[in-house]
């Protein structure tokens, strides 16, 4: 079987639990529903801004929410495909891979190598997971059972993270006053030095190769 429903490249697919509907995400903004089981193609839903660049299916398998390369996060109803339900933006560059890790949470990875904790309905950023010192997030996977999330990104590494404090968080409805462009919030002391400077543990790596770096030219 081959299918072109789209008119620009897939840049991810998921199928959901009965193995029946598969799901595509494309560089034209939409996203394609296709029935496995019957061959055939079922629904394009209407185009959104920037490319879809992942998909992942929430709520029970009745919520599917995609990212986009403008950092935002589409919601989808499970029955209703031809336009998104919802819409969420981050304070991000991109939302270049997407993986669930629990019904509601899901961890995206930018062009920024933050990898941000993100809850679905209600819609927040909880923080950051981990990062890749200033290189995009090429994808992200999670181990089963969800204790463990892996990364990859241009630096040629890949990094475990533990996420399993995640499944333990409740999001409340209530949205609470937040400066606007504050630190994000570390969900680790792996993720970050501390909750109130973000970077701070960036600038430690970058001073320790710095360090690293004149050592050896003065060694010479």
């Amino acid at each position: 079987m081959e299918a072109r429903q789209q008119e620009e490249y897939i840049s991810a697919m998921a199928v959901d639990g009965n193995g029946k509907i598969l799901l595509t995400a494309s560089g034209d903004g939409t996203l394609g529903v296709f029935n496995v089981k019957r061959r055939r193609f079922e629904l394009l839903s209407e185009p959104q801004n920037g490319d879809l660049t992942s998909v992942a299916l929430l709520k029970r398998g009745k919520k599917v929410a995609c990212g986009s390369s403008e950092g935002t996060v589409y919601l989808f109803n499970w029955d209703g495909f031809g336009a998104a339900s919802d819409r969420f933006a981050l304070r991000a560059e991109s939302v270049d891979c997407m993986v669930p890790v629990t019904d509601s949470i899901v961890c995206v990875g930018s062009l920024d190598g933050v990898i941000r904790a993100v809850n679905i309905l209600p819609n927040r950023v909880l923080g950051c997971v981990g990062q890749h010192l200033g290189e995009p997030i090429e994808q992200l996977a999670v181990a089963p059972g969800g204790q463990l999330l892996a990364s990859c990104a241009h630096d040629q590494k890949v990094k475990f993270w533990d996420v399993s404090a995640l499944a333990g968080l409740v999001v409340d409805d209530y949205r609470k006053k937040k400066k606007k462009g504050g630190p994000l919030r570390a969900l680790s002391s792996k993720a970050a030095a501390s909750g109130e400077d973000f970077f701070a543990d960036l600038r430690d790596e970058a001073e320790a190769e710095a360090a690293a770096g004149s050592d050896s030219d003065g060694s010479d």
